[in-house]
């Protein structure tokens, strides 16, 4: 590593520090290592995308190249195959690498002895006060934790997943017995998943929902939501809010706006891979009330004790 500033020998340029502690242990190698990672694609083309900071995309005149980051793994994916593979040579000269070939295998969870579900949750579902608290917290977290990667592929099981996550610290045997469903319908729908066509366009649009006061416990409501491109289902939600709304009008206000932070994020990525739009984007809602606030500014001034969290603002 290279000597910090101030030290009485950091203007020698050939000076480095001789780590008794591999990298991984120090609090800066994260950053350290995203920074250093983020300069080499660059070095080679990449533009880093503005609403997603792990994302990389290289756009060339006859071909084009995306890199995705998680922590240490790399997916690099294109439309020209030999472009690949030169990005990989040019990565393996700056780092020690292993090429783990085509991505076919992501997340899975295998069941052998379970009964099978045929629904996320019971249809009577009602969370238990009363239940005995669970001793072995550390296996529940882990679990739940697979779940919450699970659900970037099964939008079926958000819900159910975003009610389990509210107990990670504290959780009981109703809580576990709730996995433990879900688990069971996890094994009876096995062949379920997402399919992907090309329409022809690349309209975007959103479909939000929000469950006003259905937690039994704090009676806040609960966030739904679901987008389009180009006619496919991309990304989905379910959150519980953060204060408790006052009318199914607040709480559906509240939906739209998190929806909308998110069109105008998928709005955002798009033109970074190459594909902008001006086409305006479709919002739908079944709250009338909901609708004519924010379509109606005059309706604006009856709802300043609506506070919405929006962290994307670029259009």
């Amino acid at each position: 590593m290279k000597l910090p500033p101030g030290h009485p020998q950091s203007q020698e340029p050939n000076m480095v520090c001789k780590l008794h502690k591999a990298i991984y242990g120090l609090k800066q190698s994260p950053r350290a290592w995203y920074a250093k990672l983020s300069y080499v694609l660059e070095e080679v083309g990449f533009h880093r995308s503005n609403v997603d900071s792990s994302l990389f995309v290289r756009i060339g005149s006859t071909s084009k190249l995306v890199v995705l980051i998680y922590v240490d793994d790399l997916i690099v994916t294109g439309d020209n195959v030999e472009e690949i593979n030169i990005l990989k040579q040019s990565l393996q000269r700056k780092f020690a690498i292993k090429d783990l070939g085509p991505l076919k295998y992501f997340l899975g969870i295998e069941m052998t002895t379970s009964h099978k579900a045929t629904s996320p949750l019971d249809s009577k579902f009602h969370l238990d006060v009363s239940s005995d608290p669970l001793l072995e917290v550390s296996s529940y977290q882990r679990l739940v934790g697979k779940l919450i990667y699970l659900t970037i592929t099964r939008p079926d099981i958000t819900y159910a997943v975003s009610i389990v996550s509210q107990f990670m610290h504290s959780p009981t045997m109703a809580h576990l017995h709730i996995v433990k469903h879900i688990l069971r319908y996890l094994k009876g729908s096995v062949g379920r998943g997402i399919l992907m066509k090309n329409n022809g366009n690349t309209e975007i649009m959103g479909y939000t929902y929000a469950d006003w006061a259905g937690n039994t416990l704090d009676r806040k409501s609960t966030t739904g939501f679901c987008t389009f491109v180009g006619g496919n289902l991309v990304t989905w939600r379910s959150k519980k809010q953060t204060v408790v709304a006052r009318s199914s009008a607040e709480a559906e206000y509240r939906a739209m706006a998190s929806t909308s932070c998110e069109l105008i994020w998928l709005k955002g990525l798009l033109s970074n891979l190459g594909f902008p739009s001006n086409q305006s984007m479709s919002l739908f809602c079944d709250n009338q009330a909901a609708m004519h606030i924010a379509s109606n500014p005059v309706f604006h001034e009856r709802t300043k004790h609506i506070e919405v969290d929006c962290h994307y603002v670029r259009a």
